[in-house]
């Protein structure tokens, strides 16, 4: 690993930090007044980092909706920098995709600067996770996400000292796109919204959508690019140990994405079918109750 992207980690590291624990907490209670009325306990989990939903443990962003029912959470801070995060690197992995043509040309081999660059802020922010998740275990302590960031973190590995597989880390690291929406959400949640107040359904609508366009639409054209270097100089040339993880950990991921967007788009079903029940049974008591009225008035 070269000094640039050891420097680039470390900064990334630290400047996570410093926006939990100095510029958050600030700029939350500036803007949003229910901040400082919010538990401790949920202030820590606002401020902080991945989205997380014990009552699915296969994934956190499943509580967009977590099928319709309200998700028991005893944490609050873990989302301001998650959302930070996930824009820097998610708008980065589309300026890359669309204009790095080292990148494109080359999937395997390509120029991989950008690429490290961007990877090197996420394992940053995942190393900033862990300290995180070790220092707060007994309110945010999860297994799998510990598990999920040493994965990550060997995975990046290799893009970080060998500079293999560009494109497909790059491409990965789009699936971020989704996480704003998904912490937009949850501090509808810790605000005490209402589930059917239009800018929770709206969100979570765009949720759902933005989730599929960014880890499942994209499937096809990912696995297209995946087989057709199979067989190819370049393919040989990573050796066994990098093909294994590349392939393994894309499949597992793919299965997961795939299981998280049935159950987001069960919930989501759930939530516009109540709240269109809810309008039309309202709809239906105040016609009921004007055609009363109007009796009322023709006997008097």
């Amino acid at each position: 690993m070269e000094t640039r992207e050891l420097t680039v980690v470390a900064g990334s590291f630290v400047g996570f930090q410093l926006l939990f624990s100095v510029a958050s907490p600030r700029l939350s209670s500036a803007i949003t007044p229910g901040y400082r009325r919010l538990p401790p306990t949920k202030l820590t989990e606002w401020n902080s980092s991945q989205p997380r939903c014990h009552d699915d443990p296969t994934h956190a962003e499943v509580v967009l909706y977590c099928n319709g029912k309200r998700p028991k959470l005893s944490r609050v801070d873990a989302r301001l920098v998650s959302t930070v995060h996930a824009l820097i690197v998610g708008l980065f992995c589309l300026y890359i995709l669309w204009f790095d043509d080292a990148v494109n040309a080359n999937p395997v081999w390509g120029e991989p600067s950008l690429v490290k660059l961007n990877v090197a802020i996420t394992c940053g922010y995942l190393l900033y996770d862990l300290v995180l998740l070790a220092c707060n275990w007994s309110t945010m302590g999860d297994s799998f996400f510990v598990c999920h960031h040493l994965a990550a973190l060997y995975a990046y590995g290799y893009v970080l000292t060998r500079g293999v597989l560009p494109y497909f880390a790059n491409f990965r690291l789009i699936s971020e796109l989704s996480t704003p929406f998904v912490n937009q959400r949850w501090f509808f949640e810790a605000l005490k919204y209402p589930r059917s107040h239009r800018m929770v359904v709206l969100n979570g609508v765009a949720m759902a959508v933005v989730f599929f366009l960014v880890r499942i639409a994209v499937m096809p054209s990912y696995w297209y690019s995946v087989f057709a270097t199979f067989g190819t100089p370049d393919f040989e040339r990573l050796g066994l140990g990098a093909q294994v993880a590349w392939i393994t950990s894309c499949i597992a991921l793919d299965i997961l994405n795939t299981v998280w967007m049935y159950k987001i788009t069960r919930g989501c079903y759930k939530v516009l079918t109540r709240t269109g029940g809810r309008k039309s049974k309202e709809g239906a008591e105040a016609s009921s109750s004007s055609e009363k009225k109007h009796v009322n008035n023709h006997t008097d």
